[in-house]
């Protein structure tokens, strides 16, 4: 007992950051602590450590001040958020036996993709949405169908009368399919700003006004640019709505947001937070109502993020942004299926859904208020990114506002630039991909989904297009799949999957780390990687090319095993066996790799290298080689 009692008033001695910093430098072996800082692709500097020293002050309780904790004081405990999956169909009557299994099975919102075809006169909108428009709130982007999709509804209320339930969103942001569509309508958004006015007298409990930043993510755009942006076409709304007539409260009111969350889980959770600042810096600018000024976010997982290869993985992708999302303070949420770039299944949608339940019940965030706030890390954060996009859409309406800089292609080139960071990084694998840059599955067997044919927003609009560059939708892992895709390719072709040979110096334990390093690195790209036994002399190599045939070939071992024995097989392998290409894992020491090259080694890999160009330039070679095959 007395033991015992001890533990527990056992303390620990209070330590200076001074102190930290001495015993962090001791464990770098020479390293500063500030070598240890890494700047986001948002240009913030993170430090290692966060401190007391970094606290700012913040508002006392969520839906106070400046809303950064949220936009109601209990949060989740009174508003909880809406389970907003999007419903897949292929049939009206599909979708609404969907609606009825749904909300038995937790969904809290109406969620599908609009179409024509649900608009056609023969579809009964009454039938096919029964008693939950009644019951639950909408939360639809309807793009460029929402005046037909609008229209209908009011149609349908002649019918029932229930025009004052119908609650939730169904919006539609103009600015965004621009973007997307590479291309400016006058026409068609003077008839969305009419069509906004109208559905404000029929549908007194409806949000219209949709600001949708998913186009620039998943054009590669920072969390910066994205909340930038989302000012500035929040800003346009407001000026033109504001000259159509409608009154100020009335526009904030008619509002939400549309983010994707990325992977990046921190960044997340700041970047809603600031969001939510920032709007409330526009409303004060505006003199609205301050509750009136609250942010309203819908929410979605990101499909920039996931990956046709082992798709399984997309599971803790989707699951780790839907945390984010929840801690961030949303009001509507929809996670993708994990499969959902090859076509949703009814367990993949369950999951989804499930995603979302299990955050709810099984960690109790509905009962938990703005679990981020106070965090040194996060109100920093949250700080930097705030400030740093508000910079941002200063630069957007310093040259012209957000039409403008779409015009001149300038947004187009500012997020294009971003892309291309992250792109490199991922093609050097510093930023991994799990099951398509690192830990691929050589046995799996994806199929790749055909891409869509694009169809025009604007096939029915009179008004000519202003030409601009689109934004394109992009995924951080296309390169790498379409490497994967074509070895299959040319394993079906040569009748043998693609292989490059390992020559291993030394023992286990000398070539180990590096043939280790050299399997993941090729079968980023569908490369497998055939290692030899131990090679001990030039006969036992020979040997190896020898039974296993391949036009690739690459040294493993250490340094010292290098210029023991390295040098010396490569020089004689090389002179018997000329059309044969030869790489070294690993990097020699500058004044020797001149040497080395003069031996024949192509190119040196290691872990800077650029995977993606290594793997791409390899697999063109095969391609042509078959070609010349063929054609011999």
């Amino acid at each position: 007992m007395r033991s015992l009692e001890k533990i527990k008033n056992q303390s620990f001695p209070l330590v200076s950051a001074h102190e930290w910093k001495t015993k962090a430098e001791q464990s770098l072996k020479g390293k500063t602590v500030e070598s240890l800082q890494t700047t986001t692709y948002e240009n913030i500097i993170l430090k290692p450590l966060y401190t007391h020293h970094d606290e700012r002050p913040i508002p006392d309780y969520p839906g106070g001040s400046d809303f950064r904790r949220g936009i109601y004081p209990l949060g989740y405990t009174t508003n909880d958020w809406k389970v907003a999956q999007q419903l897949s169909y292929q049939t009206a009557e599909e979708l609404q036996q969907k609606l009825k299994q749904s909300f038995d099975k937790g969904q809290t919102a109406i969620s599908f993709k609009v179409t024509k075809g649900l608009l056609d006169r023969d579809t009964n909108l009454v039938r096919l949405l029964g008693e939950s428009y009644c019951q639950y709130p909408f939360a639809i982007n309807a793009k460029n169908l929402q005046t037909a999709f609008l229209a209908e509804l009011e149609r349908m209320d002649a019918q029932e009368g229930a025009i004052d339930k119908i609650s939730g969103y169904i919006g539609s942001d103009p600015v965004a399919i621009f973007a997307e569509e590479g291309g400016i309508s006058e026409g068609f958004f003077k008839e969305w700003v009419k069509n906004i006015v109208h559905s404000n007298e029929k549908f007194p409990n409806l949000r219209t006004i949709l600001i949708d930043t998913a186009p620039y993510h998943n054009g590669g755009a920072s969390a910066v640019q994205e909340l930038g942006i989302a000012i500035s076409e929040g800003v346009y709304y407001l000026e033109n709505l504001q000259e159509a007539g409608l009154d100020l409260d009335v526009i904030f009111e008619k509002m939400i947001f549309q983010f994707s969350i990325g992977g990046n889980f921190f960044m997340e959770i700041a970047k809603l937070r600031a969001a939510r600042m920032l709007w409330n810096r526009i409303s004060s600018v505006y003199g609205v109502n301050n509750d009136k000024g609250k942010m309203h976010i819908s929410a979605e997982t990101s499909s920039f993020t996931k990956t046709i290869n082992d798709p399984h993985v997309n599971l803790l992708r989707t699951g780790n942004e839907a945390f984010a999302a929840v801690v961030g303070g949303i009001q509507y949420l929809c996670v993708r299926p994990f499969d959902d770039l090859t076509g949703a299944t009814p367990f993949s949608e369950r999951i989804a859904r499930n995603t979302q339940l299990l955050l709810k019940e099984e960690a109790h965030l509905k009962k938990v208020i703005d679990p981020a706030g106070g965090s040194w890390y996060v109100e920093e954060l949250t700080n930097d990114i705030a400030e740093k996009a508000w910079g941002f859409f200063q630069k957007i309406e310093a040259n012209g506002g957000i039409l403008e800089v779409l015009k001149a292609n300038w947004l187009q080139h500012e997020i294009a630039a971003v892309y291309e960071k992250k792109n490199q990084d991922v093609q050097i694998r510093k930023k991994s991909i799990v099951g398509t840059n690192v830990y691929a599955n050589l046995d799996e067997r994806v199929t790749h989904k055909k891409p869509q044919t694009k169809i025009s927003y604007f096939s029915n609009v009179e008004n000519s297009l202003t030409k601009m560059e689109a934004i394109p939708d992009r995924r951080l892992a296309e390169p790498f799949e379409e490497l994967r895709s074509k070895a299959i390719y040319l394993e079906e072709k040569l009748g043998v999957k693609p292989t490059v040979g390992m020559i291993c110096l030394g023992g286990l334990k000398q070539h180990k780390a590096r043939l280790d390093f050299m399997k993941g690195f090729l079968a980023a790209g569908g490369l497998k990687a055939t290692d030899s036994k131990p090679i001990l002399s030039l006969e036992s190599a020979r040997k190896f090319i020898l039974e296993h045939p391949t036009k690739y070939y690459c040294l493993c071992g250490t340094n010292e095993q290098y210029e023991i024995i390295g040098y010396e097989i490569l020089t004689a392998l090389k002179t018997e066996f000329p059309e044969r290409i030869f790489y070294l894992a690993g990097l020699p020491e500058k004044e020797k790799q001149n040497q080395w090259v003069e031996a024949g080694i192509k190119q040196f890999i290691h872990v800077k290298s650029n995977c993606y160009e290594t793997l791409t330039s390899i697999l063109k070679e095969l391609e042509v080689s078959k070609v010349e095959e063929t054609k011999a």
